[in-house]
């Protein structure tokens, strides 16, 4: 039997800081694949490109970039890889009490406060606030430590005060993390990613947890707010996103490679999924695109 280690990451912050700062490019890529969680607060902007977001239990596509709150102990998985196409990507770490245990209950950083409390479910922000902020934490790069620090506290503000976002596990992802939940639903959620074109038997996930295949059910549920196997549904349909935005596959190929093994039902659940059939969908994304 594999085993898997905890998907708990340790993040040091760079010698000197009480925040970590990242930029990943084509030259040296975001290693960091796994679902994985940290007590630290993450804030992650990616120039360009499509990819998924795997973070709590919500999976989606994203196209033209993307910036993301990841809030403290939300598990999560890195939103980019090889075949992404996005410039670059920036990322900051820190904890929520990384200027003091009573910084954040000042009256000025209210804001702040109250998105770190939203960054729970995990935050997308769109529109005109993705592309500012996201230039903001480009220029991190040629920035002082402490013009960084003030920098960081400044898109913070400034992402307490906008309205342009969506929350992403809204729907009471009731995961207020206790540690053992966490690396037990980080087992089944790399196990998902790991083996998501195979059929995966309750049975089988629910034995890697050491769990009945009733308690697996209830506990997953309750966690993530999702059946199981909607949750793995969910995962597949993604991926086929993904692969209609970014490779050259015949939609035939699309469904098998994202582990359907019957073109009906796929066509069927992707509609449902997105609003449209796969070929309308790989066409408005061409458009989006170009």
């Amino acid at each position: 039997m594999i085993k898997h280690n905890p998907a708990f990451e340790a993040i040091a912050p760079n010698f000197g800081h009480s925040y970590t700062y990242q930029k990943f490019d084509e030259d040296r890529l975001n290693q960091n694949n796994r679902w994985h969680y940290h007590p630290e607060i993450e804030l992650v902007y990616v120039n360009g490109g499509t990819g998924k977001r795997q973070i709590g239990s919500h999976v989606s596509h994203y196209t033209n970039g993307d910036l993301i709150l990841i809030g403290s102990n939300l598990p999560h998985c890195g939103l980019t890889d090889k075949l992404t196409g996005n410039k670059s990507e920036t990322v900051v770490q820190m904890k929520a009490d990384f200027l003091g245990s009573d910084f954040f209950g000042i009256p000025e950083m209210k804001k702040i406060q109250d998105l770190f409390e939203i960054s729970k479910g995990g935050i997308a922000f769109q529109g005109r606030i993705k592309k500012k902020i996201g230039e903001k934490m480009e220029l991190l790069e040629y920035q002082t430590d402490f013009q960084r620090l003030l920098s960081i506290l400044n898109i913070l503000n400034e992402l307490g005060n906008s309205n342009d976002y969506k929350v992403l596990n809204a729907e009471g992802y009731s995961m207020e993390a206790e540690v053992k939940d966490n690396d037990r639903i980080n087992v089944v959620f790399n196990h998902v990613k790991t083996h998501f074109k195979e059929e995966i038997p309750l049975e089988e996930i629910a034995k890697k947890v050491s769990m009945t295949i009733p308690s697996f059910c209830r506990y997953f549920k309750k966690i993530t707010n999702k059946t199981f196997v909607q949750f793995v549904n969910e995962y597949r349909l993604v991926h086929a996103s993904k692969l209609l935005g970014e490779q050259t596959l015949s939609i035939t190929e699309v469904c098998f490679e994202s582990g359907f093994n019957n073109f009906s039902h796929f066509n069927k659940s992707f509609k449902t999924f997105t609003g449209q059939n796969p070929s309308a969908y790989r066409n408005q994304l061409k458009t989006v695109l170009n």
